[in-house]
């Protein structure tokens, strides 16, 4: 009797049994697809915010890539442009007397009206512009009278001639024509005036004034005489600087100091505690090393305010941290058996790191250091406080020369009055800036896959 009711209930427990484990499993697998939900929900949305954050920039920015300009047959009239012939050094002349010459030779150019080749070009495809002589220079952007300055100068045979350039519009124009601005605004709330306004509207129609893409965004320095002639050339040039500073600076230092502490360096309280604040350092605000940089090497070194040379060394101490914990990462990765086997085959600790551990971390050892550089690169709020917010109007020949970086030139455009205008000047900066970030990035991902060893 009691054998058969063990054999029952042995039916009854394991059916119980199932059930309970059938529930969890259920549980189990409701709460997988819950994470597995929650996790691709997550990622959808941040792709979701890049692509919105890309589409805004893009949509802004790529427009200011293409600038109005006006084509105009300017005659250098040599009833305007009254000068000397341009002196040339002579045998028997030092450089300082031929320097003197020629300064004032640059000097009487400086006193030509220039202005006055444009507006006459300008009375030629304006037939009332007689009628407003006041109002004519507003068609084109102050800064070309420099620009057929520099012409005349570097080639004075040209006086007497006529030459068809495209010279760029003023900015409130290229915001007029590009339709940012509200054309049905009263007339006192507008930039430009009516005969203007008809101006620009009958040139465009005509054909006179078009859209070219902008090499003055690249090539021409900030400005704020001529809006309109304002470009990346002199933060370009400044930000390379920095970069070329923090390669030789941050990188070989933040490497050798990585390999010592991970090959070399006996593990003691020191080390410890140097492996400590390398870590603070690390998460301390990017605007503490700014602090630093104006307070030990403009305060006590003296170096010049707002000179990439300041920039590139406070970017380098900014950057050392993370050169140093990625450095040492890479190295921790390498199978301790690759160390092992060198020693056991009679290879000294020097010949085991140098010729066989560092060739196989080189590939993240590289990845570490241009992501520090591309890091660097973005980095505005150190470079605010050690002066490169000042405005400079010239590209910059040296690291110790006077000069701002792309994300300060990106910070002082969005500030400027003339909103219509630097919007969209602003969001092509970041395009560029994002341009050579991205590719930072991709160099490392392309020298990692291409020098990556399997073990």
């Amino acid at each position: 009797m009691s054998n058969q009711t063990d054999t029952t209930s042995q039916p009854m427990l394991k059916s119980a049994v199932q059930q309970k484990v059938q529930a969890s499993l259920s549980r189990r697998h409701r709460q997988e697809r819950l994470f597995k939900f929650t996790g691709l929900t997550a990622v959808m949305i941040s792709l979701a915010l890049v692509a919105m954050l890309f589409i805004n920039i893009f949509s802004k920015g790529l427009p200011a890539f293409w600038q109005t300009s006006i084509t105009l047959d300017i005659y250098f009239d040599p009833a305007i442009i009254q000068i000397s012939e341009k002196p040339v050094q002579r045998a028997d002349e030092s450089s300082n007397e031929f320097r003197e010459r020629f300064l004032a030779w640059q000097g009487e150019l400086g006193m030509i009206n220039f202005n006055r080749l444009i507006s006459d070009s300008l009375m030629q495809v304006l037939p009332d512009a007689d009628q407003h002589r006041r109002q004519i220079l507003r068609v084109v952007t102050s800064g070309e009278r420099f620009a057929l300055r520099d012409m005349v100068k570097d080639d004075p045979s040209i006086i007497g001639q006529t030459k068809r350039l495209n010279l760029l519009t003023d900015a409130n124009i290229d915001v007029w024509l590009k339709g940012n601005i509200d054309r049905s605004l009263p007339d006192h709330q507008q930039q430009l005036s009516p005969v203007v306004q008809k101006w620009a509207d009958d040139l465009y129609a005509s054909g006179i004034i078009k859209n070219r893409f902008s090499f003055a965004l690249f090539m021409n320095p900030d400005s704020r005489s001529s809006l309109a002639s304002a470009g990346l050339a002199g933060a370009f040039m400044g930000s390379l600087f920095m970069m070329l500073i923090v390669m030789f600076l941050a990188v070989p230092m933040g490497v050798a100091a990585a390999i010592y502490l991970e090959e070399f360096a006996p593990k003691n309280k020191i080390t410890d505690l140097v492996e400590v604040n390398i870590n603070n350092l690390a998460a301390v605000p990017s605007i503490v090393f700014g602090l630093l940089g104006a307070a030990v090497f403009i305060g006590w070194f003296n170096l010049p305010i707002s000179a990439p040379m300041v920039g590139g060394l406070v970017l380098s101490l900014m950057t050392l941290p993370t050169v140093i914990i990625a450095t040492r990462s890479t190295l921790k990765a390498i199978p301790p058996s690759i160390r092992q086997a060198a020693l056991g085959l009679g290879a000294s600790k020097m010949q085991t790191i140098f010729h066989h551990v560092l060739p196989l971390a080189f590939p993240g050892i590289l990845t570490a250091s241009i992501l520090g550089v591309a890091q660097a690169l973005g980095e505005a709020a150190p470079l605010l406080l050690i002066g490169m917010k000042s405005f400079v109007a010239t590209v910059p020949t040296s690291p110790f020369e006077q000069s701002t970086a792309l994300p300060v030139q990106i910070f002082l455009w969005q500030g400027n009055e003339l909103r219509n205008f630097f919007e969209a000047r602003t969001s092509a900066a970041i395009i560029v800036l994002l341009t050579m970030m991205i590719s930072l990035n991709g160099i490392a991902i392309w020298l990692r896959k291409k020098f990556e060893q399997r073990w």
